[in-house]
């Protein structure tokens, strides 16, 4: 029987795919450090006992050499992800953890048959625009001054709104030490997979939603921040003007197209966007979580604030993984359903959203517009 490691098997993405490798028939393994504050009680409970688990780190060269002893497979998920000024540890985790997996199989000749390496939108920055005219353009990151002015939209030279673009897997313009870690790893995938002969594939999930995301990670997008100030009573804070849209995906779609690349050779030595295929506006989505809550009449609260570094659009083409067969079968309504039924079959669960809050605001990401 195949044998596939998942690195961050303990995790939100890791986990349910750990899940769905088991219902197709495969053995399992878990390489996880258990990170805090991800995992602030230790091992969760959801964590499948069919799996095989081993405590380890994989910047550590021997937890990863003892982790990929007779693996077939490998999903790569473990990551780290914090709006933290600690640019170093982005690379050592994403960047040298890749590194080691195929430094490791090539040292020790292992015969491991693919490699899944999960990669993330904020690759693509701020993405794609064209103006009225159909002209291409690649924005960069929206000055702090236009910020700081409620200046949210990108522009052309005179002026003009520019238009958004569904922007594909050949674009990339990472913005920040998190998603430039996660290029280098797209990067590694894709030409050491090719040089040395080992199928590898690249996923770059949109925002993934649903049941097992940790209420203790501050990076954790709006589902989890609308949903747990709804649970405890509070009104969530909508930055911007609350127009920046999304596009969200469920996890279970995303676990889907993760056993897709692994069963089909035309995935090899290709990167993929895993979103949702439709775009949802901030605003629109918090209505959608109020109302699951019975709080659709509660006023929304736009702040007169801005995060530092968000992108205004994030909206992937996923043109390239339809071909392959895949496309989004569940809304953002399964996805906030899914999450709320989790919540509340949780016990103990802490209000970490003004801690959270105020850390961003010491970070200095979270700013006031000047009016």
């Amino acid at each position: 029987m195949s044998l596939a490691l998942v690195t961050g098997g303990a995790g939100f993405i890791g986990s349910h795919t750990v899940d769905r490798l088991l219902n197709e028939g495969l053995n399992v393994r878990i390489l996880d450090n258990l990170q805090k504050p991800v995992h602030l009680k230790g091992k969760p409970s959801y964590l499948n006992h069919k799996a095989e688990f081993i405590l380890g780190d994989v910047r550590n060269k021997n937890d990863l050499v003892n982790a990929l002893k007779d693996v077939d497979y490998v999903y790569h998920f473990a990551a780290y992800q914090d709006y933290l000024p600690d640019f170093s540890t982005f690379f050592h985790v994403n960047t040298v953890s890749t590194a080691l997996i195929y430094e490791i199989i090539l040292e020790n000749k292992l015969p491991v048959k693919k490699i899944i390496v999960a990669s993330s939108q904020f690759v693509q920055g701020e993405g794609l625009y064209r103006d009225e005219n159909n002209i291409l353009y690649k924005p960069d990151l929206r000055p702090v001054e236009k910020l700081e002015a409620s200046d949210w939209n990108f522009k052309d030279e005179k002026g003009n709104e520019l238009n958004w673009v569904w922007t594909p897997e050949s674009y990339a313009n990472p913005p920040n030490a998190y998603a430039i870690s996660k290029y280098s790893q797209e990067l590694q995938t894709i030409k050491f997979g090719k040089r040395y002969g080992i199928p590898s594939v690249a996923l770059r999930y949109s925002i993934v939603q649903g049941a097992r995301q940790s209420f203790y990670n501050m990076y954790s997008g709006a589902c989890r921040i609308f949903s747990l100030s709804y649970f405890f009573g509070k009104v969530p804070n909508i930055y911007e003007d609350g127009k920046q849209l999304r596009d969200f995906v469920n996890i279970h779609d995303a676990v889907d197209a993760n056993i897709l690349v692994l069963k089909s050779p035309e995935a090899d030595f290709e990167v993929f966007n895993i979103g949702g295929g439709k775009e949802i506006s901030i605003i629109e989505f918090d209505r959608i979580v109020a109302s699951a809550y019975d709080k659709g009449h509660i006023q929304q609260n736009i702040t007169g604030e801005f995060r530092f570094g968000d992108t205004r659009n994030a909206l992937s083409d996923i043109a390239k993984i339809k071909k392959l067969g895949w496309y989004p079968r569940k809304t953002v309504f399964d996805s906030v359903a899914e999450y709320k039924d989790y919540l509340y079959s949780q016990k103990d669960i802490t209000d970490i959203l003004n801690y959270s809050r105020e850390k961003m605001k010491e970070l200095n990401v979270v700013r006031k517009v000047k009016k």
